[in-house]
């Protein structure tokens, strides 16, 4: 059976009534704005933030359509990528009866929203080296399965997934496959953007947190079929993204030809940064990794955390965390940031090695 939007939506979702903001009635950007009750005589900033923003984003939409190759009816721009996440559970989950598949280790945001929402929460864990079991997988769905999510490359491993087992399971079953493709541009593996039009049901997410370095902006992107992501437009807030940051990411697409030299210093510091942490005794294994980050396992991770922290250098402790058991995920920085952690590192070797 193909994949059917109407039967997997909950019910109620098509009969909504999306709030009509005034930006909705009139879109000009020019004229005596007395529709939307805001304040005339401008802001406490000497910025005009006193009109409400796009609540459709549509001149970034154009650049990203262009950019992408899509259209723009196929693109949702959300508070970080956590809101299309939160909107997915809310359009096609029904609370206290239906669940969403996923995949272990991964990106926590999907529990967190599924439990904020009251969906049941299936897990399928990873191999060994963080692949898809995609029997498996397809076994653990029933027919209340709404979502399988899948992080690709994978958070906190680092690895891509293989392309055909994704592609089995868009094939197979029958519900909504969201590819998360947060850390795609340090990959060499294309999006999952340019197959759209293969599959029905696949939502890919994109966000300028990473590569970009617009994380501080909050605000992260949605590929999809227009109707699943009209589904999205109904039920978002009227206004989600503000108009500062609509500015600077309209500012950042006019720049899109830097982003490869950003990735560039990125991948190379992430080379650097895995051959001198395989130089030390206590690192067991640096794992692959297709994204802006490392996945390492360490003799007594915690410890080397703590001590750390005592030095000021945070990371991620993932040793309590399925398959990544005495691992710390450190996120690439720059040359100097690296030496920093190295040098730490290398201090550490002899306290290690007297315990």
């Amino acid at each position: 059976m193909a994949f059917q939007l109407e039967k997997l939506l909950r019910p109620h979702i098509s009969q909504i009534k999306p709030y009509s903001s005034a930006r909705d009635e009139y879109s000009g950007k020019v004229g005596v704005f007395l529709d939307a009750n805001e304040n005339p005589y401008g802001s406490l900033t000497n910025e005009p933030f006193n009109r409400y923003p796009d609540p459709y984003q549509l001149e970034i939409k154009e650049k990203l359509a262009s950019l992408k190759e899509v259209e723009i009816g196929q693109i949702f721009l959300g508070n970080g990528s956590d809101e299309a996440i939160d909107l997915l559970m809310r359009a096609f989950c029904n609370p206290g009866k239906d669940n969403i598949i996923l995949l272990p280790p991964t990106y926590g945001m999907y529990e967190v929203s599924a439990s904020i929402n009251d969906i049941e929460i299936k897990r399928v864990n990873l191999t060994a080296d963080f692949q898809l079991k995609v029997e498996e997988i397809l076994a653990a769905v029933d027919e209340f399965t709404k979502v399988i999510f899948i992080c690709s490359p994978n958070n906190p491993s680092g690895n891509k997934m293989d392309r055909n087992a994704i592609r089995e399971v868009l094939q197979k079953f029958e519900g909504l496959v969201v590819v998360d493709e947060a850390y795609i541009d340090f990959s060499d593996e294309p999006s999952f953007i340019h197959e759209l039009g293969k599959y029905s049901n696949l939502l890919v997410m994109q966000t300028f947190s990473k590569a970009w370095g617009l994380a501080n902006l909050r605000i992260g992107m949605a590929f999809a079929s227009t109707e699943i992501i009209r589904i999205l437009n109904l039920i978002k807030p009227p206004y989600n993204i503000s108009g500062l940051t609509q500015q600077k990411v309209l500012e950042s697409l006019d720049q899109a030809d830097r982003i490869d030299d950003l990735v560039k210093n990125v991948l190379s510091e992430r080379i650097f940064l895995e051959d001198e942490l395989d130089k030390l005794h206590f690192v067991l294994h640096v794992f692959p990794s297709h994204a802006n980050f490392l996945l390492v396992k360490m003799d007594q991770a915690r410890k080397i955390y703590e001590y750390l922290i005592h030095d000021m250098i945070i990371v991620r402790d993932r040793s309590k965390v399925v398959l990544c058991e005495d691992c710390l995920r450190i996120s690439v920085g720059t040359r100097e940031e690296n030496i920093q952690l190295i040098e730490a590192l290398n201090r550490y070797e002899p306290i290690i090695q007297n315990l």
